[in-house]
């Protein structure tokens, strides 16, 4: 791809060109972004073959890590990182989906929404352009149904699939007071019958559904037929396989394997984290590695093993205390003496080294994010869908700002719905 290319909305045969450039990208350099370098300890593997990369990233701050947390592709640091970062920028180039103009929605809409919520909100449905109209919205996975409402607000009918009950409550409460004729269903949506719910008439919207949420309804949508989908997919990592289960024929055959571990790859970019969450973030990182390095000496095994998500609380402690009661949480031995200062120290730098070490792993999480993506907007192609893929909001808003439109071609047949399915 030249360096020239302008940002483009991805559609048609340019769907399956850029994903097998990215393919082809993600295993040739599978050796630099699988290791985690919160895992791996002294060293990660790809360090003996470019030390004075590995050498550069480790002699730098944390404060360093974080200025460049968001924009790893302009360090400038030791090859070959400048050109993997060429590349994969060149790579991750997506167009911005055309917007409708904002509506004007009397302010009780979005009284009960965040107001970085309500951004997101407002941004996928001004990005909804089909070329016929849909009559029917069907918010998957809608929580208390705000998009679908903002959807609706306009004309046609809503359907809001929510699997906790307070939502759907609350959710049907709101919809009546603002006037809106919605039907609030209580939906596993990974359940068997969930295909009951789904028609041909329905425009099936999804914004921020985890995982196996919104494949599963890309699968049921597809088979039913439904006339329009619009999804916005997040964390990736949600599903109950232990690997990644790919969709479309291409990613079906393609040699790369993805682990949960790497699923979680394009999640871990951060923009919203305020300073006391991110203070909270680094003593919890630095804690753990503190410990790390403590528990290998205590069990005698020279690897890393999990510790479990701890209450925030738990930050509250001496970091001695935590390091006590964390080694009989595990059932390990009682610690012996120690400096406990310098081991708290060590974890301090560890976190250090260990987020410059991310900042490679960080060139690869939009590539492997729009494979992901990719994969999705074949299985629709294959399916008989005219399908778009662009982004719909700022990375400041949100960075999982990818999203998926797919109209259904005319005149093709609908697959009969497996009803048997469970989940995926």
């Amino acid at each position: 791809m030249p360096a020239t290319t302008p940002a483009q909305i991805l559609q048609g045969a340019a769907l399956q060109q850029r994903f097998q450039a990215l393919d082809s990208f993600l295993i040739e350099h599978q050796a630099l972004w699988r290791p985690r370098p919160f895992v791996h300890y002294p060293a990660l593997p790809w360090e003996a073959g470019h030390p004075q990369l590995a050498a550069w990233l480790r002699a730098q701050s944390l404060e360093h890590a974080e200025a460049a947390h968001n924009q790893p592709h302009l360090l400038q640091a030791p090859a070959p990182f400048p050109q993997l970062a060429a590349l994969a920028d060149e790579l991750s180039q997506l167009g911005e989906l055309p917007q409708s103009p904002a509506l004007v929605l009397p302010t009780r809409f979005s009284s009960d929404v965040p107001g970085r919520k309500w951004q997101q909100i407002d941004a996928f449905a001004r990005s909804l352009s089909f070329t016929h109209t849909p009559q029917h919205w069907l918010d998957w996975c809608a929580g208390k149904g705000h998009l679908g409402r903002m959807l609706a607000h306009t004309g046609g009918s809503l359907t809001c699939l929510e699997y906790n009950p307070q939502l759907v409550s609350s959710g049907q409460q709101l919809s009546h007071k603002l006037g809106i004729a919605a039907q609030h269903i209580e939906q596993d949506v990974l359940a068997a019958d969930a295909a009951k719910q789904l028609q041909a008439q329905h425009t099936p919207v999804a914004l921020h559904a985890c995982g196996e949420l919104h494949t599963r309804l890309l699968q049921l949508a597809s088979q039913v037929g439904c006339q329009h989908v619009a999804v916005a997919p997040c964390c990736y990592n949600r599903i109950s396989t232990a690997s990644y289960q790919p969709l479309s024929a291409s990613a079906q055959a393609s040699s790369l394997q993805l682990s949960i571990d790497d699923l979680g790859l394009p999640l871990s970019e951060t923009v919203t984290a305020g300073a006391r969450v991110r203070r909270q973030r680094d003593q919890s990182m630095a804690w753990r590695l503190a410990f790390d390095l403590l528990q290998r000496q205590l069990r005698g095994i020279d690897e890393y093993w999990p510790t479990p998500s701890l209450p925030p609380a738990w930050l509250d402690k001496s970091f001695a205390n935590y390091c006590h009661d964390l080694a009989a949480l595990k059932q390990l031995p009682t610690p012996a003496k120690q400096d406990w200062q310098q081991l708290e120290q060590q974890g301090w730098q560890r976190l250090a080294e260990v987020r410059n070490l991310e900042l490679l792993r960080g060139l690869f999480r939009r590539p492997l994010e729009l494979w992901l993506l990719l994969d999705r907007a074949l299985y629709l192609q294959e399916h008989g869908y005219t399908v778009r893929l662009g982004t719909f909001c700022s990375r400041q808003q949100s960075p999982r700002n990818l999203l998926l439109l797919a109209e259904r071609q005319q005149n093709l047949p609908t697959a009969s719905v497996d009803n048997s399915v469970d989940r995926i």
